[in-house]
């Protein structure tokens, strides 16, 4: 017999729970279907963010970071550790700790929010009297409203799938059991990075093979290159312009055959090979044939600016539509489609969508580079502050980067802000913050910041758009 709900939501990540969620608090009888489990088969919510992506790389981010600190800076500070060991398994059981708790945690939200959780892979069936039917199971969802929250799926290179063991995606880099002697990585996007980090400090020699000619060229090129000395500086190889070849596996880990930016013929022999080329809408088992939904040439459901699809009542969010693929853009729109649902106005501002590489330093913006508004020939003025200036990172020893921020040249409307520097994710807020209002970069300049803090070097580099720094 048939469940009947005003919304059911399909997918339970960042986007599906919290569009659930929202719904409920909205009056509306609301069911979310999601088929992550975890290693004893119980009920895994949290999509690719909770189990194999965000969080678990934020896991072991820290304890990596932990790890180089103790070998490399504790002695700064006057603290002797003596002899240092790592275990591998302990740092991966961490890991895992800190994914369950976010799961059981989205069940409890559920639980106290009351949605009706499904535990399986949600499809399509058909329509039932200007309602949608969705099967789990062997269970039938009927609702006016459904939210496709699917998120999406590692992408491979054409001929080398992922064994999750010696070529791995970023699932499998988030389990390697031991540390690697040497680990390669094909892609210098975020995630390549942050695991390349993460291997790095715990004693991998790591090397990134990008085809791109340049370093993160989604990223604002002053502060790009910033990133590239200080990942340099730490040993972390990275090659621009490659053409990758053959990759073969062997019982000695895996060969990689390419060729430079200069033409030449190379091989990087590795243990283990972490492909980061991008990701790819998830729609496996959706069925969406059954109720003509309609997907674009990459497999994303298409939808309008309000996450309509072409069908009444079926809306899509997150990574499987058009966008950004990141977390708190899928949670967004999840929350706007709930409202859009009661009939209010939901909100979302792709042009404050915050970014974020969590390496070592951070690296973190929102607004358009300076390359783009040279681009579009926007006429603006650029300040920037260094961290060496700055006395909280001078305490934490941590003075790499800077905080940039561009205004436009008549009004001075802040137009974007870049940082590359110690907890550059949580000092971009203020940035967000301030476009959402339209502030001025002077706006920001003439707001006290606390003293000594990180958030200093934000004012000063406000106050340097005029080139009235105060502190360097």
């Amino acid at each position: 017999m048939a469940k009947n709900f005003d919304v059911v939501v399909i997918g339970g990540g960042p986007g599906g729970y919290i569009a659930a969620i929202r719904a409920a608090q909205l009056g509306f009888n609301t069911a979310c279907i999601d088929e992550w489990k975890n290693k004893d088969g119980k009920p895994a919510p949290g999509g690719t963010c909770t189990n194999v992506g965000c969080i678990p790389s934020k896991a072991l981010l820290q304890s990596s970071e932990n790890y180089e600190e103790a070998a490399k800076h504790f002695g700064d500070h006057g603290i002797n550790v003596g002899s240092l060991s790592l275990d591998v398994a302990k740092m991966l059981a961490r890991k895992d700790q800190v994914v369950k708790q976010n799961n059981d945690g989205i069940l409890f939200l559920f639980k106290k929010n009351k949605v009706t959780f499904f535990h399986g892979r949600g499809s399509f069936a058909g329509g039932a009297q200007g309602a949608w039917e969705v099967k789990v199971g062997d269970e039938t969802l009927v609702a006016k409203n459904v939210i496709v929250a699917t998120g999406s799926n590692p992408r491979a290179l054409q001929g080398v799938p992922f064994d999750e063991e010696s070529i791995l995606s970023n699932d499998g880099a988030l389990r390697i059991p031991s540390v690697p002697k040497k680990l390669g990585l094909i892609g210098s996007g975020v995630i390549g990075l942050e695991m390349g980090s993460v291997w790095r400090r715990i004693g991998s020699e790591v090397t990134v093979l990008e085809a791109l000619p340049t370093f993160l060229g989604a990223v604002d090129e002053q502060i790009a290159k910033e990133a590239k000395k200080a990942f340099d500086k730490q040993g972390l190889k990275v090659e621009l312009g490659v053409k990758v070849g053959e990759i073969k596996k062997g019982k000695g880990g895996v060969s990689v055959a390419y060729t430079n930016a200069k033409g030449e013929a190379q091989k990087l022999e590795v243990d283990k090979l972490i492909v980061s080329i991008g990701r790819v809408p998830n729609t496996i088992g959706l069925n969406p044939e059954a109720v003509g939904l309609k997907l674009d040439e990459r497999g994303a459901v298409l939808v309008d600016d309000q996450c309509r699809t072409n069908l009444a009542g079926v809306w899509a969010i997150g990574d499987v539509v058009r966008g950004p693929m990141l977390a708190h853009k899928a949670e967004e729109e999840g929350v706007a489609v709930a409202e859009r649902i009661a009939g209010q106005h939901g909100h979302v501002n792709f042009n404050t969508i915050p970014w974020v590489i969590y390496t070592s330093p951070e690296i973190a913006w929102v607004g358009q580079t300076e390359q783009q508004l040279k681009a579009a020939g926007v006429k603006y003025k650029a300040g920037t502050f260094p961290f060496m200036a700055n006395g909280r990172a001078r305490a934490l020893g941590d003075t790499t980067g800077m905080v940039k921020f561009l205004a436009d040249a008549t009004t001075d409307e802040i137009l974007g802000v870049h940082i590359v520097g110690p907890m550059a994710s949580e000092l971009i807020s203020e940035a967000v913050v301030a476009m959402e209002f339209r502030a001025s970069a002077e706006d920001i300049a003439r707001i006290c910041h606390a003293h000594p803090s990180l958030s200093e070097a934000t004012k000063e580099a406000a106050l340097a758009v005029d080139k009235r720094t105060l502190n360097f």
